[in-house]
């Protein structure tokens, strides 16, 4: 009979699960050394490599300080059986939402996934008057047809462009109906939906030199709540750091949008046309970039380019210079990481703003939103856009002194 002493087996395994919780601390931290995640926030980190690049999580720790749990801030609703309303084809989201690896072309199975398989319809507008029900004949409101969730007051003549629409007119627009849906997903409840798929061809920036791969994508953001259009955007997403690089390119839109009408999506052509979809706007986007990573740029230059961004007055307030310092700081940061990747060009410059505007640079959430989703939302609606396309245009400008 073997005979077990209880004080030993308990020793050795509390001593397990401290060399576990010892274990856990050393990997974290070694993360942080290597250069995977930085602490921006009592004990908030951010992730700086892989699908998560961008995203912040959370360190839970006991009263001893040693961690617990990491909590991602993902900030997506939830459906009613607690998953997250998103679909992905790769891992994102810190591995949340519904993820087929490789993705489906089947809309009704992201639909389903993602949260979107809901319509929108839209009912009267009624307020009480003198204890009497009235109706509003101007205005109407947007309601969810499966749990009569408001979404939003609109016009009397504004018509829901259903999210099972969206899919079909992405398909029409590239012209193929076995396109594979790259990630699907809601916000604020059903407000904001998004849609997006990967275009088959990748381009390349320098393929003589730093031979940097862009993967263009086109992505739909619909509006249910009357705030916004139904708009389309062809965005370039470069899989080393995550960033969205939209620039007004020279002879090319890449922004289209309509309003909630009766046929809106029915303007297939004018939307191709508008989005230069033929290859047009990518293959000046590549010209430019190839530009760019062939034009070293001296530290000085740089700063220029940040101060023509960014300016900053001479009687500016205390605050507004120590955020332009602390700018100034993370920019450089990041400069000198991408000065390693594609040497000290201009491309590199490039690089640096748009991380810095998609990623750190400080962005204020919604009432119901995280500071991660509005981060994507940004970025998704182009709300640096016209900032990026100003760097870009100051940046194309090195080549020809």
């Amino acid at each position: 009979m073997t005979i077990t002493d209880v004080n030993t087996a308990f020793a050795d395994e509390k001593a397990a699960q401290l060399e576990s919780v010892r274990e856990r601390e050393r990997s974290f931290q070694a993360r942080i050394d290597r250069g995977e995640i930085r602490m921006v926030g009592a004990d908030r980190y951010e992730v700086l490599t892989g699908w998560d690049t961008g995203e912040i999580f959370t360190v839970s720790r006991n009263a001893q300080g040693e961690i617990e749990r990491i909590i991602a801030n993902h900030g997506m609703d939830e459906k009613s059986d607690g998953t997250i309303a998103l679909y992905a084809s790769s891992p994102a989201w810190h591995g949340l939402g519904q993820i087929i690896p490789g993705g489906t072309a089947d809309i009704d199975t992201v639909l389903s996934l993602s949260g979107l398989d809901f319509e929108v319809t839209t009912v009267p507008a009624l307020y009480e008057w003198q204890g009497e029900m009235r109706e509003h004949a101007d205005q109407r409101h947007t309601v969810r047809a499966d749990t009569g969730a408001a979404l939003g007051a609109v016009g009397a003549r504004y018509t829901p462009i259903q999210n099972r629409t969206g899919f079909e007119f992405l398909q029409e627009l590239v012209g193929r109906y076995d396109v594979v849906w790259e990630s699907a997903g809601l916000l604020r409840g059903g407000k904001r939906v998004f849609i997006s798929i990967r275009l088959p061809e990748s381009v390349t920036v320098d393929a003589e030199g730093i031979n940097d791969i862009v993967v263009p994508y086109v992505a739909i953001m619909n509006d249910h709540s009357g705030n916004g259009q139904f708009q389309c955007v062809v965005t370039p997403w470069r899989p080393v750091c995550a960033n969205t690089e939209r620039f007004a390119v020279r002879d090319a839109v890449t922004r289209w949008a309509v309003r909630h009408t009766a046929g809106a999506t029915s303007q297939i052509k004018e939307a191709r046309r508008t989005l230069g979809l033929a290859s047009q706007y990518f293959e000046q986007f590549a010209a430019e970039e190839t530009a760019l990573a062939r034009t070293d740029i001296a530290i000085a230059d740089f700063h220029q380019v940040i101060a023509d961004l960014w300016p900053l007055d001479d009687d500016a307030s205390n605050r507004k210079k120590t955020n332009h310092a602390t700018r100034l700081d993370a920019l450089h940061d990041v400069f000198r990481t991408e000065s390693e990747r594609v040497g000290r060009t201009a491309y590199a410059a490039e690089r640096a703003l748009t991380d810095y505007l998609d990623h750190i640079a400080p962005r204020r959430p919604g009432k119901s939103m995280t500071e991660e989703v509005a981060r994507a939302t940004a970025v998704l609606e182009g709300a640096d856009d016209e900032l990026k396309s100003k760097a870009h245009k100051r940046l194309l400008q090195l080549r020809t002194r």
